[in-house]
């Protein structure tokens, strides 16, 4: 017997209490979807669509788009036949299936790493973060200026106590010029986790190069948001970090095979959803993050 759900969706937007500048832009507003299951026996399940098409997903209409063609009653095989071009969609409704009838419950195990305001706002807000808990911080670089992101990331690392982590993200946003300059100055600097994304996405051969180039570990973002992306590298040779966001990485399940399979060094990061995907996304982490790394879902004080 074939296995039906009850689907229905809505849409959402929130708007950023603070824009978030990377090298891709100024963003503002999350908008998103929340989808909803309900079996004959009235378990329901949530999860939620929460696309970044700019690193790699389908775009919010697409994905509104999808939802509005589905009929009010799927099967189990409508949600595993979702095509690899709606990787927010697929992890969204797996969710939704794995989490019915299951209660809202983040792991308590993981440990967060808190996002820094761009440019010299690093500097002040780093302090509050380290106050609620935070240990490790990620800050985004390939913004301004070299001469001047030199300056504050000198005096942010003079001001992080002894024992704090940082984590530099450019966003595929420096030249393989700029990213030696980074990487030699990280080399020196113990406080430095890893560099994340140095190069765009076309450029994997270099960012083997410059792996094997520094001490400084290189951490792969935007070059792996999706699963076939995250395939590919594995394939050409990357055995550094992977950022990986499971919001846009597609299925949950197919994700969770290839991470045990290969025992890869991920990093899970925050796509800036709602509770009802983040406790999805925390989930995974919790059960995949080997080395124990801090999640990068530190992200709350950038929304409302």
């Amino acid at each position: 017997m074939v296995k039906i759900f009850n689907f229905d969706f809505r849409c959402y937007r929130r708007r950023f209490l603070q824009p978030l500048i990377t090298n891709h832009g100024i963003w503002s507003t999350r908008e998103g979807l929340i989808i909803h299951l309900r079996d004959s026996g009235g378990n329901c399940g949530w999860g939620e669509i929460a696309p970044i098409s700019w690193f790699g997903s389908e775009t919010l209409e697409e994905a509104i788009d999808f939802c509005r063609q589905l009929p009010g009653v799927i099967t189990r095989e409508m949600i595993f036949s979702i095509p690899d071009s709606l990787p927010a969609c697929q992890f969204a409704f797996e969710s939704a299936w794995e989490a019915m009838g299951n209660l809202l419950r983040y792991p308590q195990s993981l440990r967060y790493s808190g996002l820094l305001p761009a440019g010299e706002g690093a500097l002040s807000k780093w302090k509050t973060l380290w106050e609620q808990g935070y240990r490790t911080f990620k800050w985004k670089i390939g913004v301004g200026e070299f001469s001047r992101e030199w300056e504050i990331f000198d005096l942010l690392t003079r001001k992080l106590p002894p024992t704090a982590k940082l984590r530099l993200d450019a966003n595929g946003g420096l030249s393989y010029e700029e990213a030696k300059l980074w990487l030699g100055i990280c080399d020196h600097v113990s406080k430095v986790e890893f560099l994340e994304q140095p190069l765009p996405i076309p450029e994997l051969g270099g960012m083997l190069e410059l792996s094997a180039s520094f001490q400084t570990a290189i951490a792969l973002d935007e070059s792996v948001a999706t699963f076939p992306q995250l395939q590919y590298c594995f394939q050409q040779g990357w055995r550094g970090i992977f950022v990986i966001k499971p919001g846009i990485a597609g299925y949950p399940s197919r994700l969770r095979q290839f991470c045990q399979q290969h025992h890869i060094d991920a990093v899970f990061s925050s796509v800036f959803e709602t509770a009802i995907g983040r406790q999805a996304a925390l989930q995974l982490a919790a059960e995949l993050s080997p080395k124990n790394r801090a999640v990068g879902f530190g992200v709350h004080h950038f929304l409302n």
